[in-house]
């Protein structure tokens, strides 16, 4: 017995589908949030203007923003930008170390109380920010200030049970934050001045007046063999392009809520 219609062939149905998937996954999005217990932790997330009585203190959100500058920077070969990158790199590690060491000065006492148990304090009403940056080492301070925001909360604690008197509890947090102040300052000295490895080479363009206002940079950053652990990934631009390029930092608030791809150009 014939069938009067021919059964389909059991690829056919594949096929199709397979034809109506996407030829790649899309873009990547996430989120990532930073939760703040307390106020000396959350001054240093704005920061604060200067006044004629108090002066200028750069935050977290102004470390970002200028940042993305040097970030770009380097991305078109500035060398000065890749020295600036490896000093924020060191101050990091630097700022990152003393924080810990002192955060497990404080807690191993706390852990060695017989028949006590303590929690440390947190805020009934934390601070909560999104951060959209536009470099991963923005994000490295923003870990670096929760670093900080834990260690002032421990702190406060071991003052609260009498391990820890006022005045050493005061000397403790501003010594941190002292710290996390002199980095978030680094980028501030960085000048954008449109220069390239070859320009800085030849001596030409700027050049000049990077020298005088960020010093020579040193040999083995010139030639790219010490760089920072993570950098951009260079852009190649004919020549003179490079001193055509205009870059500015944006606002605080509007760096925090750019959208950014580039973790997937590293």
């Amino acid at each position: 017995m014939h069938a009067d219609h021919p059964l389909p062939h059991p690829h056919n149905h594949t096929r199709v589908e397979q034809s109506r998937q996407p030829e790649k996954p899309g873009a990547l999005h996430g989120q990532v949030w930073l939760t703040i217990q307390t106020h000396q932790a959350q001054q240093l997330f704005r920061g604060r203007n200067g006044s004629p009585d108090k002066p200028t203190i750069i935050g977290l959100v102004g470390f970002a923003n200028r940042l993305r500058v040097i970030w770009q920077a380097a991305r078109h070969d500035d060398p000065y930008a890749d020295w600036w990158l490896i000093k924020v790199h060191e101050a990091i590690e630097v700022a990152g170390s003393y924080i810990r060491n002192r955060q497990a000065d404080l807690h191993k006492p706390l852990e060695q109380m017989p028949a006590m148990e303590v929690c440390v304090a947190v805020s009934q009403r934390p601070y909560r920010v999104h951060l959209q940056f536009a470099n991963p080492y923005a994000y490295r301070g923003a870990q670096l200030l929760a670093e900080y925001d834990r260690l002032v909360c421990t702190a406060l604690t071991a003052r609260h049970i009498g391990l820890l008197d006022g005045e050493a509890c005061v000397h403790l947090h501003k010594a941190c934050a002292r710290k996390l102040r002199a980095l978030f300052m680094i980028p501030q000295n960085y000048r954008f001045l449109k220069l390239d490895r070859a320009s800085v080479r030849k001596g030409t363009g700027r050049s000049h007046e990077a020298r005088q206002a960020m010093g020579e940079v040193p040999d083995d950053i010139l030639s790219g063999e010490r760089q920072a652990r993570v950098t951009p990934r260079k852009l190649q631009f004919p020549a003179g392009v490079a001193g055509k390029m205009s870059l500015r930092p944006g606002s605080p608030v509007a760096d925090m809520n750019r959208s950014d791809n580039e973790n997937n150009d590293r």
